[in-house]
């Protein structure tokens, strides 16, 4: 493995300035579709675990619900009331999801919707899977402000899940399936016993490659993890927020 096969990279990030606030509000169809797709990617999750826990729903309950609420953003055009001078894109939809919950407890109507977005695969049951090993006390996370802080860090959650699996893809796609498995092993595997030159005495590589194999994945995972996120931020300044609250610091 060559050294210089994993140079390059870009500390500007990230390079689009697309996001689904512009999208959703396109008169282009497919632009709309595009950006509603990718918002559904990132916030499904944490409003199916939200609503489990918020509202105490059985798995079957907030599967209709989590549905439900996509269903009703694009009908009723949601996003097309967001402010983003006055909160942050993620606290907006939360409280929708509230809001929604209420009405359709008042409403009691309970059938299986989300039509709209069918087209989404939306994975229940391993998020039920996270639900269940995630070892959450319902009962400590009763105030606002934990419930916002549990929002937030499933959110982020799924938006790293999300840059994992593109980042897995884009291994493939330029042959460097090597340099997934050795950010697999040591970055999302958690083994603090394991070492690079572990890593490279099972991969049969030189402890140099195996380090810049990593660089390179670190460097494109927070690429892509920067770019999704831009994408599901309202504006330039809540982009640079979202940035701190992730990484640790803004972009500039």
């Amino acid at each position: 493995m060559a050294q210089d096969e994993f140079t390059g990279g870009d500390e500007r990030f990230p390079a689009t300035r697309w996001s689904v606030i512009v999208g959703v509000r396109s008169e282009d169809v497919a632009e709309r579709e595009r950006a509603l797709d990718r918002l559904c990617e990132a916030y499904w999750k944490p409003v199916y675990k939200y609503v489990r826990l918020r509202w105490n729903r059985s798995a079957p309950d907030a599967q209709d619900l989590t549905q439900g609420f996509f269903a009703e953003m694009l009908g009723r055009e949601l996003l097309n009331r967001f402010d983003a001078g006055k909160s942050r894109l993620r606290t907006y939809l939360r409280l929708c999801v509230d809001s929604f919950v209420m009405n359709e407890d008042k409403a009691e109507r309970r059938q299986k919707r989300g039509g709209e977005i069918q087209h989404l695969a939306l994975d229940f049951a391993g998020a039920e899977q996270e639900f269940a090993s995630g070892t959450i006390d319902a009962s400590a996370i009763a105030s606002p402000e934990s419930l916002e802080a549990f929002f937030e860090k499933e959110w982020v959650r799924s938006l790293f899940g999300l840059a994992v699996e593109d980042l897995r893809a884009l291994c493939a796609k330029r042959e460097r399936d090597s340099a997934f498995q050795l950010f697999e092993a040591y970055d999302l595997e958690g083994d603090d016993k394991l070492s690079y030159a572990q890593l490279a005495r099972q991969h049969g590589l030189a402890v140099t490659d195996v380090t810049n194999a990593l660089a390179w994945a670190r460097r494109e995972f927070r690429r892509i993890a920067l770019e999704r996120l831009r994408e599901i931020c309202g504006s330039d300044s809540e982009f640079q927020r979202e940035t701190r609250a992730v990484f640790g610091r803004s972009t500039c």
